[in-house]
């Protein structure tokens, strides 16, 4: 007989009459609430943060202790183009809220820090990323760019490939900025069919005919029999049909090789050249046959 274990779930309480105690919790601060795919979210005030997320942590049946996360989202064509979320969590409740609020540029969020301490790393982040300004937090500036860096990297408007880069000189022996250079070498492609040949000219193809550089081989004639392509002309005609014109000066005598090979003993002297004897010297032999 089969035993079934159930899982070990932790459990969640019903979000049903959440949204309720929240308007009743937060009041004129709430401007929209939406139940969807299991997931409430409350938009709100954005001068009346703290006070609703105050409520949403302090009120009995609420009870949403933990700041998980902060996010920042970019809608460039809305008049407030940033969005604020801040994701709560209920440790006794063991379920989850969201809290919106929109901004612009210049207009600042009131900050979390007096609630949750967390808040003051994860409003840097969204600072840092969107360039979203947070009244109250006492260290906003930058935490996941390099020092230096401009613009705001998640705003919809900024360039993919950032306004600078960095790198390591080895001649100043620190990391420099410099305008972003994207060298594409093989950017200039052509569309063209394989049988019309592209534009370009391939590596080897300075031996052959302008019209025909990068072209491939024609196709074989109608009557069946293959089309041998004739060889291409050489521009310069070859320059060692000849011993003389290798540069390696007058041809080799085969009797004076097989001489110079023979090994040679001291008390032997072979005669190696007669046609220039040498000096007449004291103690020196004259050569065999000389005048």
């Amino acid at each position: 007989m089969a035993v079934q274990f159930a899982p070990h779930v932790p459990k969640m309480a019903s979000d049903e009459g959440v949204i309720d105690a929240a308007r009743a919790a937060i009041g004129n601060a709430l401007i929209e609430a939406k139940d969807r795919v299991g997931e409430i979210t409350l938009t709100v005030r954005r001068e009346s943060v703290v006070d609703v997320c105050r409520a949403l942590r302090d009120t009995p049946g609420l009870e949403y202790q933990q700041l998980m996360e902060i996010a920042g989202v970019d809608y460039p064509d809305k008049p407030e183009r940033f969005e604020v979320d801040y994701h709560l969590l209920s440790l006794t409740k063991n379920r989850r809220i969201r809290v919106k609020v929109t901004t612009n540029e210049e207009t600042p969020v009131p900050s979390l820090t007096g609630l949750w301490p967390v808040a003051g790393w994860l409003e840097r982040e969204v600072y840092d990323m969107y360039g979203v300004l947070f009244e109250g937090n006492a260290d906003l500036r930058r935490i996941l760019t390099d020092y230096g860096f401009e613009g705001f990297p998640q705003r919809k408007d900024f360039p993919l490939t950032g306004n600078v880069e960095l790198r390591y000189s080895e001649a100043e022996k620190r990391v420099v900025y410099e305008p972003v250079e994207l060298p594409q070498d093989f950017r200039a492609f052509d569309f063209l069919m394989p049988w019309q040949g592209p534009e370009y000219r391939l590596p080897g193809d300075e031996k052959a005919t302008p019209e025909e550089a990068g072209a491939p081989s024609p196709a074989p004639p109608p009557s069946g029999k293959a089309k041998v392509n004739p060889p291409t002309p050489a521009e310069t005609p070859k320059t060692t049909d000849k011993p003389g014109d290798t540069g390696g000066g007058k041809p080799a005598d085969a009797k004076a090789t097989a001489q110079a090979k023979k090994p040679r003993s001291a008390k032997t002297i072979e005669k190696t050249d007669i046609d220039e004897p040498k000096p007449k010297g004291r103690g020196r032999r004259r050569p065999t046959g000389a005048a």
